[in-house]
């Protein structure tokens, strides 16, 4: 059967907020990504590599993909460190 990955997406740099972060994914892993040779783009021909899912939680994407026997690479999320300073700590140091 095919391999996949269980994540949950990080936040790009350009946004502040948490709030369509909080699905995990499961999403295909493809190991033959060949190039188009009429537009140059990477194509394969695979079509699972198309396919990604959502799941609210981490246990029911698990789960999935047990009952479907997909064989699956979990990786989890990075705690974020918040570091809490005041205005005037810019003019401190």
């Amino acid at each position: 059967m095919k391999k996949a990955k269980i994540y949950k997406p990080s936040k790009t740099a350009t946004q502040s907020g948490l709030k369509k972060f909080d699905k995990w994914i499961i999403e295909y892993i493809t190991n033959d990504p060949t190039i188009n040779p009429l537009m140059g783009w990477e194509s394969s021909n695979d079509t699972f590599s198309e396919l990604k899912m959502e799941f609210s939680s981490k246990e029911l994407a698990i789960e999935y993909a047990k009952k479907n026997k997909i064989e699956y690479e979990l990786i989890e999320p990075q705690k974020r460190k918040i570091v809490k300073k005041s205005y005037s700590d810019n003019f401190i140091k």
